[in-house]
């Protein structure tokens, strides 16, 4: 196969939603369809012991929520496909920010019941912002929910979408028949009691035959023929050409617990998702068709193998083809690095590949050289943009609470910081640890991973601090910037880059302090230009 084949096929995207609107088991069932799992976990089921196979950390398991992203693929048809199943946790959203920079289009996952959450809104935010083309599949059609206009109509408003629906549910919860395909014009209904199983396909051109009504009853039949006039009316056609600009979004509809609409959400996905795309770096634009290889580190996850202690480092290929044992220089140091045993991907089950293409994630071993962010090329100077750290919202000082146990407990932080799951501050006055998170969740599972995979235990106590505020100034040697050094003393800190930092106690504070000291700048984010 050629390069630009290699290219052509392969569709990376991620799955996004609001907790509990079902993204891991669609994943499951897309894996299923794939004939890359043999029979579908479940997240939380008394009678099915298997778990998700995108839920592989142990606390994952126990708690029923999916807290790291993780990278599956598979192949389907002529197609590779790599899905990045990100976690829907408030808590967690920096990871899943973070891995909307690899992907290329996303899937966006609401729960007929609830509709469009919080969480969802603030996701969708983002890949508006960078015009990642959208499929919205509305989930969980066998229960009870609101009805599928209603629900489109909330997608629009809350979500800023315009959408077109490509299958449309007969019935819904106890009344549910079957969905209706608008795209190949088939209807797929339902058979057997338990509502499970699936009928043969009809194929039904024209929806006014009588067929239909033997097929799902008279009344039903006719307020499908009225829903589908309403649909040609109200909304758009589909257009692939702004689907792809992020313009047009379409919606399908099934139950993934159930196997229902999701093996149309597949075929349509691989006939309309956009191949690997081009992507901007702060020197130029990087077409993903160039010969030259360029890729970016978007997450690092310590301790895949407990057995080992290792480190992993996720990069997404941008362009050219990515060779094992071959000389790639990482930016950020200036050196060559060779690796010799890349990983391709499937939840936590790793294989070794000899060459990689443009969309493909492989995973790295890494022994500290790298951090999120880092651009690989083959001796090109790029960096890529768009992945940031984000002020905190909770702080607190971290204890040891094992003397014995201190080395443990640095390298355990130091590691699990690099992940990206929090941030280390350092107190310059008296040399503390401070974590700041995004989520009180957060401290859990650090306290958990610590004590699991590091054998170090330790106690949290808390800090009174509002905002991390990274301080900028044009000139260290000014008069104002030693007088802000003195005041502010007990208040400064280090990141993990050594980057000054305020830690503020209130709203109150940084307002004073800005007008005090106009030569220094204070930033919510660690990059700033």
């Amino acid at each position: 196969m050629s390069f630009l084949e290699e290219i052509q096929r392969r569709r990376t995207f991620g799955i996004i939603s609001h907790p509990d609107a079902g993204k891991t088991t669609l994943t499951e069932k897309l894996l299923l369809f794939g004939g890359a799992i043999q029979e579908a976990g479940a997240v939380k089921n008394n009678k099915i012991k298997k778990t998700a196979t995108s839920d592989f950390m142990e606390i994952e398991r126990q708690r029923g929520i999916s807290v790291a992203t993780s990278v599956l693929a598979f192949n389907y048809k002529d197609k590779k496909i790599n899905i990045l199943d990100t976690p829907g946790h408030r808590d967690f959203a920096e990871d899943t920010y973070r891995t909307l920079t690899a992907v290329d289009s996303v899937i966006v996952v609401i729960d007929v019941a609830k509709g469009v959450e919080p969480q969802t809104e603030k996701l969708v935010e983002v890949c508006r912002i960078r015009k990642i083309p959208m499929i919205v599949f509305i989930n969980k059609l066998d229960r009870e929910g609101k009805d599928a206009f209603d629900l489109m109509d909330e997608v629009e408003q809350k979500l800023g979408l315009r959408v077109t629906p490509m299958s449309f549910p007969i019935g819904m919860g106890y009344d549910f028949k079957g969905i209706y395909n608008i795209w190949e014009q088939k209807l797929n209904l339902f058979s057997g009691d338990k509502k499970t199983s699936i009928s043969e396909i009809i194929e039904f051109k024209d929806v006014s035959s009588s067929e239909l009504n033997k097929a799902v009853g008279e009344k039903a039949a006719n307020t499908l023929r009225e829903e589908l006039e309403l649909i040609d009316e109200v909304y758009p056609d589909f257009s692939r050409e702004e689907y792809l600009k992020g313009q047009l979004q379409p919606v399908f509809f099934g139950s993934a617990l159930n196997n229902f609409g999701v093996k149309e959400l597949l075929e349509a996905f691989i006939e309309i998702a956009p191949s690997p795309q081009p992507k901007k770096s702060e020197e130029r634009l990087v077409d993903s068709k160039e010969d030259n290889m360029t890729g970016f580190v978007f997450k690092i996850h310590a301790n895949m193998d407990p057995k080992h202690r290792d480190r992993l480092a996720f990069v997404k290929i941008v362009s050219g083809v990515f060779r094992r044992n071959f000389p790639y220089l990482h930016v950020r140091h200036g050196k060559n690095l060779k690796f010799s045993s890349p990983n391709a991907f499937f939840a936590e089950k790793k294989e070794i590949v000899e060459e990689s293409f443009p969309g493909d994630i492989v995973g790295l071993h890494d022994t500290g050289n790298f951090k999120i962010g880092d651009t690989l090329t083959e001796g090109e100077i790029l960096n890529f943009k768009g992945i940031p750290n984000f002020s905190p919202e909770h702080f607190r000082y971290v204890n040891n609470a094992d003397p014995m146990k201190s080395k443990q407990l640095f390298k355990g932080l130091e590691q699990l910081m690099d992940e990206g799951v929090a941030q280390l501050f350092t107190l310059d006055f008296n040399g503390r640890k401070v974590i700041g998170t995004v989520g009180a969740l957060q401290y859990e599972v650090i306290q958990y991973r610590l004590e699991h995979e590091y054998g170090a235990k330790c106690t949290y106590e808390n800090l009174q601090v509002h905002k991390a505020c990274w301080v900028e100034t044009a000139n260290t040697k000014s008069e104002e910037f030693k007088e802000f050094l003195r005041v502010k003393h007990r208040y400064l800190a280090k990141d993990k880059q050594g980057k000054l930092v305020f830690l503020a106690d209130s709203e109150f504070t940084i307002q004073m302090t800005q007008s005090k000291y106009p030569s220094i700048k204070l930033h919510f984010t660690s990059e700033f230009k």
